[in-house]
């Protein structure tokens, strides 16, 4: 199955039996104290820097958050994106839970975006799913609800059904629908990269959408955080997941691996231009 995402002159086809795709993460405020600080003064040539940086290191799309408290995300948002697409061609997915947000936004971003995310609770559900309906852009779906993430495979992917269903009634095909199928960090819980894995590959084979990721989450606070990443996104990859949300300068590298891999790299040409074009510094 495969999901179009484009930006103004580019197309990125996510695609169940494709390469793989990086969502860039950087252009995210969380844990960023640099960049919620540019926002909240409105000087937005840090994010572009950000931007160019991941689009240089391999990044397919890139995920826009502005969400920092002090500032008005309905303005923001549609600020941001506005500059990013005046400057690149990449696919932009927009990130938010803020209806009114997504609401301004969509309409002036070019191409068909995707939008991060919906949820299975219906608040989200029906705040959210007409605003991509309208828009015709494709949406990231988490499987959590109002009782929280779901600690087995079996309450995750149940609501990943929830999600698509709903989309469905709206008129969202299951294309445009990336399930999310989150990730815990094991240092707390010890089976929750298991969990995750076991949830890929039931979404998978009982939907065959296609899947995202956040790998960060998965080592929080453990040492050597980049080393556990690493691993995790290439386990999910053999599980069936499709894209992911994360750094690109780290981690394109072993994305590139994982791919010839698993035999999408005729003559190891995508992983020898990569490596060529970025070599690494020696020690």
């Amino acid at each position: 199955m495969q999901t179009l995402v484009c930006g103004k002159t580019k197309q990125v086809k996510i695609d169940t039996e494709g390469i793989f795709t990086i969502i860039g993460e950087k252009i995210n405020p969380t844990g960023r104290k640099k960049l919620a600080a540019v926002l909240l003064e409105g000087n937005l040539d840090y994010v572009k820097e950000l931007a160019t940086n991941q689009i240089n290191a391999g990044a397919d799309i890139l995920d826009v958050n502005v969400g920092v408290p002090g500032a008005e995300e309905e303005t923001l948002l549609t600020r941001v994106v506005k500059m990013l697409a005046e400057t690149f061609d990449i696919p932009f997915c927009l990130d938010s839970p803020n209806p009114k947000a997504l609401a301004q936004a969509l309409p002036i971003t070019p191409g068909k975006p995707m939008v991060n995310s919906v949820n299975g609770k219906q608040e989200s559900l029906q705040a959210i799913l007409p605003l991509v309906r309208e828009r015709g852009a494709s949406v990231i779906g988490l499987t959590m609800d109002e009782q929280g993430i779901p600690k087995d495979a079996d309450g995750r992917v149940k609501i990943a059904g929830r999600i698509l269903d709903a989309a469905a009634k709206y008129g969202i095909p299951p294309e445009d629908v990336i399930i999310d199928p989150l990730v815990l960090t094991v240092g707390a819980e010890s089976q929750a990269g298991a969990v995750t894995l076991q949830t890929i590959q039931r979404v998978r084979h009982e939907f065959n959408v296609n899947i995202n990721v956040g790998a960060s989450n998965v080592s929080f606070g453990l040492p050597e955080r980049d080393t556990v990443n690493a691993a995790f996104l290439a386990l999910t990859i053999g599980a069936g997941a499709t894209c992911a949300i994360t750094d690109p300068i780290k981690f394109t590298r072993v994305l590139r691996a994982v791919d010839l891999l698993l035999g999408k790299d005729a003559y190891a040409a995508r992983y020898v231009k990569y490596c060529r074009a970025h070599p690494l510094e020696e020690k």
